[in-house]
Parts: structure tokens; sequence; C-alpha cells
């Protein structure tokens, strides 16, 4: 079997690459060794947001690329994306004041070419007796903006139905084995339920998520590694306490966590802790736990929460090692090519839900040199998403 690309992982962005490609015109397999969106793709905040929090750090071109993307499945995947409100209480003893959160929900919005869907307003106190309850003392502002939600697995489902649609072909389960690379092109051996197979490629596109160091360490000759971490996200689902959606700032170390109904539950999260082992072996841990409920009590403390009904996930997040704090990284992704001048391999690192359509672009851009010349077929901003069965 020849192709001009092989993908490795069907998260989104694994179904992201397989899209552009199918509609840029080359012919592509995709490997996925369990299911569609698997690993981090059905773990994540279930959020398709603009990065309201990265302002922070200055990653203005990452929020003002996050908000077109989040326009566009907003108009692409109404059945998946919706938008939803969300709640930012401001304290006196709050790391941002009340200015600080305007000033950074303005930029938002002037970031977003002021579509309507980024505005925002400062709720009046008669109201913020009717925000489930949400504590009263010392509350200075209550800011109301707006965010959309998705099933993420659902999401990455329907990217890569689109992308077999367009003609991409998927071995699942199909788990990558190693890869010979020369100059000419890549020899990849997989293991399908029918057993061994090879396929030929030009170029090998490894989207494996938190596996994607291991799928490097199996090709041949060997590549560089790039130093990451893996940074666990967990998230507890609650019984539905909370009508409304809130962004929160942690009393214990200021980052954000969000409380969001979903799906007739309360999602809590998300965590920063590094994680060492394998990745199929992440779990909330007991301190993880205590720290999202601490949170959620701190701020509606009338809560009575039975820890029999508390359930949890974990998710990976691929970032380049650093001194730095999970919460301080960059988010941007991290591109790594055996060869400039005339790529074989990619890897593709990190990266988020919401701009997975402008990674794969990007990721296409990196080895187009290794590709032949063909006739786009489709435009991926202008492909509706819908959702899909996935037997």
């Amino acid at each position: 079997m020849k192709y001009d690309l092989v993908v490795v992982g069907a998260g989104i962005q694994g179904a992201g690459v397989a899209q552009a490609a199918a509609a840029a015109g080359y012919t592509v397999l995709v490997l996925e060794q369990s299911s569609p969106a698997a690993g981090t793709s059905s773990k994540s905040s279930k959020l398709i947001h603009g990065g309201l929090r990265y302002l922070e750090s200055a990653q203005f071109g990452l929020v003002r690329e996050s908000l077109h993307e989040r326009a566009l499945l907003l108009k692409l995947a109404p059945e998946l994306v919706k938008l939803q409100p969300l709640h930012i209480p401001v304290y006196k003893d709050a790391k941002r004041s009340p200015l600080t959160i305007r000033a950074g929900l303005s930029l938002y919005s002037m970031l977003s070419g002021f579509n309507p869907d980024a505005t925002f307003r400062s709720l009046p106190q008669s109201q913020w007796n009717e925000l489930d309850g949400l504590k009263q003392d010392n509350l200075q502002a209550v800011f109301r903006y707006y965010e959309a939600q998705t099933d993420d697995a659902a999401l990455t489902r329907a990217v890569l139905h689109s992308a077999m649609e367009l003609g991409a072909e998927c071995e699942i389960p199909g788990y990558f084995v190693k890869a010979h690379v020369n100059s000419q092109s890549c020899l990849v051996e997989f293991e399908s339920e029918f057993g061994f197979k090879t396929a030929s490629c030009r170029v090998l596109i490894n989207c494996a998520g938190p596996w994607a160091s291991d799928v490097i360490s199996r090709i041949e000759p060997d590549m560089y590694l790039p130093k990451v971490d893996l940074v666990q996200g967990s998230h507890l689902i609650l019984p539905p306490l909370l009508k409304d959606y809130f962004y929160l700032e942690a009393p214990q170390d200021k980052r954000a966590v969000f409380a969001l109904p979903w799906q007739g539950k309360l999602m809590l999260g998300t965590t920063e802790k590094t994680h060492y082992g394998a990745p199929e072996e992440a779990q909330c841990s007991e301190a993880e736990r205590d720290y999202l409920l601490e949170v959620l009590l701190h701020y509606f403390p009338h809560l009575s929460i039975d820890m029999n009904q508390v359930d949890s996930f974990a998710g990976l997040r691929v970032l380049p090692r650093s001194d730095q704090s999970a919460f301080s990284r960059t988010r941007e992704v991290l591109f790594e090519v055996d060869n400039e001048a005339c790529p074989r391999v990619l890897s593709v690192m990190g990266g988020k839900l919401t701009t997975y359509r402008s990674t794969a672009l990007m990721a296409l851009a990196k080895v187009r040199r290794s590709l032949p010349v063909k006739e786009k077929i489709a435009d991926t901003s202008r492909i509706p998403l819908s959702p899909v069965d996935w037997h």
C-alpha cells in the first residue's frame, strides 16, 4: 500500500491532519491503536475556548487564532459546539482585580474582531444571589462572558469521519510497530486485526499525543527526541450541583478552575501535575481530588458532597520541558521534523482542541516540499461537521 501520508494517532490532532491532507487531495492512511479520541482528546475540559487566561502570558497570537477557530466551529458544527455563559466572580483577595478582569475581557473582545460571541458584561449586584449560592463575602464584581462547550470525543469522531468522506483510510485498531526512513519514503509496519501489514508513504506524521516520544523511538534511523513533559489534568464529575457555568480562581495557588454543567452532571477541573509513568496509567490522585473539591467548597460552602458520587478522569498534555509551572508555559504546538530540507517525519506535539484545524494546516505546510502537487478538493474552513455513530 502506498500513500502520500501516514498519520499515527486519531485524537483531534491526527483527525485534523487527516482531514486537511485529504481535503488537499493527498492519499492518507490513519493508524489508531484503540479508538478515535481514546487518549487526551476525550479527557479535556470540553471547551472550545479562546484562551482568556493566555492573555496573562502575552500569547496574543494564540488567543486571536483560538477565537477565530471558535467562531468557525460554531458555524460548522452547531450540533457539537454551543456557546455557554461563564461567570467570573472577583473577590477582594483575588490575584486579579475587577479592573484587570475588565481589561482582559475587553482585549479578548478586541482580538475576536469584536465578534458578538466575545462580548461580556458586569452583572449588577442584584443578580448575584441568583448564581447557585455563590459566596457573597468580599465579592466585588461578577463578569459574564461566553465560551463554547463541546463533546470532545464526538467532535474528534466527526472530524475523522469527514476525513474518511474525503478519501482518507483508517486502520482501527492499527498499532504502529516501527518505520524505516530513507531519502525517498518511509516504510511503516503496523499490526491490524488481520495481522502485520506494511505501508509506504512520502511523509509520516506522528500525532500520538502522550505516546509521541514512543513513536519517535521506533523510527530508524534514530531521530532527535525533544525534551517534553507530560502534564496531567484531572477533572471530577459530580452530581448536578450547579446550574450556572463558572471560571474560578483557586484560592490555593490562583490558577483557573472551571465548574461546568456537563451532560446532566457537574464537571470540575483541571489540575496541572507532571506525570512520570506510562501515559495509559494517568488517573486522578487523591490530592488532586481534594484540591478541586476545596476550590468548589470555597466558593459554594453550602454544597453537600457525597464522596460515593464523585467520579474522575485524567488526561495528559504534552508541554515543552521547563522549570516554569505548567500554568505559565506556552501552549504553542511543537513541530519536530527529521530533516528541514526534505522532511519525511513530522511529530506534532501539544496543541489545543480549539485550534486543531489551524494546527493541521501548519503541519501540512511543514512537509509540503516532500509531497507531490495535488489538486485541492475541499476547504476545511467550509466543511460542516455533524455527530456520527462510530462502531
